[in-house]
């Protein structure tokens, strides 16, 4: 088993930047693709961005591409999610996921585990 645990989420401007953290326990997630989800009110689940086991391979939803970035540190077991530029529409609760499989994918189906969620709001 696997337990994920979001930090770093909050209320911030627009242009505002954040530093999301997912921290693994449990078991190590170094042979785990990763992503990052999140769902706004009234809203489904939509993919963010991902990283695959050895951090080689990334991808980015096109809302997010060249704002945010994806990284992870295996030693440390923590996946994080540097956004930048941020604009009212990022506001939703973030969601960190770990994929059985040494790559990541764009939908929630494909994922294992699951965090808890972090609140994201970026006032205009």
């Amino acid at each position: 088993q696997v337990q994920l645990a979001e930090s770093g989420g909050g209320l911030v401007q627009t242009g505002d930047s954040l530093r999301l953290s997912c921290a693994a326990s449990g078991r190590t997630i170094s042979s785990y693709a990763m992503g990052w989800f999140r769902q706004a009110p009234g809203k489904e689940r939509e993919f963010v961005t991902g990283i695959s086991w050895n951090g080689k391979s990334v991808g980015y939803a096109d809302s997010v591409k060249g704002r945010f970035t994806i990284s992870r540190d295996n030693a440390k077991n923590t996946v994080y999610l540097q956004m930048n530029s941020l604009k009212p529409e990022d506001t939703a609760v973030y969601y960190c996921a770990a994929r059985g499989d040494s790559s990541y994918y764009v939908r929630a189906s494909g994922y294992d585990y699951w965090g808890q969620g972090t609140q994201v709001t970026v006032s205009s």
